[in-house]
């Protein structure tokens, strides 16, 4: 299973979650979120990160300008709302976050299910279900997971990945690593 740690805000969150065993590492840019920084950190945090350690933007701007400044970023992926047009040919991946819509977006690498925002509320089960079972594109499941529940959510749904903002956190923006930790341990356990 693969693992995304989300709403990193410090170099050291970023290195202590790639320690732990991570796979993606997500800076929250350009939104109205707690959790966002400014993109010159979020330069910082991935010139930080190994060559292979996934550094994926995550965003819920609607302004095309924002979009070029993350992009100089040089992420792996951007994760984006589904009507914000990315130009083609950037070499970036895309991940369109989905919180409820009745028709899966066409055009990208990945969806996010996300009605959480980075906010701890649980996903919905059973529109996570009909994702995973009509999406044509890895899913990427996200909304109130902790270490206490991520075991069973990937029996249940068997996404192909996992991530997981304020579920691994001490305070507001601030990781703890014993919750990344067990978090990483749950999801690399075998699922049966």
């Amino acid at each position: 299973m693969r693992v995304k740690i989300c709403g990193i805000t410090t170099v050291r969150d970023a290195l202590i979650a790639e320690e732990e065993g991570a796979d993606s590492i997500g800076i929250v840019v350009c939104s109205e979120s707690k959790r966002s920084v400014p993109v010159s950190r979020a330069r910082e945090i991935f010139a930080a990160l190994r060559p292979d350690t996934e550094k994926i933007c995550v965003t819920n701007t609607q302004n095309q300008s924002d979009l070029a400044l993350i992009l100089s970023l040089k992420p792996t992926a951007i994760q984006i709302p589904r009507n914000l047009q990315v130009p083609f040919g950037t070499g970036t991946k895309i991940y369109r976050v989905l919180s409820g819509e009745t028709i899966l977006p066409a055009g990208c690498d990945a969806v996010v299910i996300d009605q959480s925002l980075g906010r701890g509320i649980a996903y919905d089960r059973s529109f996570a279900e009909r994702v995973v079972e009509e999406s044509d594109v890895p899913v990427i499941l996200a909304g109130g997971l902790t270490p206490d529940n991520v075991g069973e959510a990937i029996r249940n749904l068997r996404p192909y990945a996992v991530d997981v903002s304020s579920g691994v956190e001490k305070s507001e923006g601030i990781k703890d690593r014993k919750k990344i930790r067990q978090f990483i341990e749950i999801c690399r356990r075998p699922v049966v």
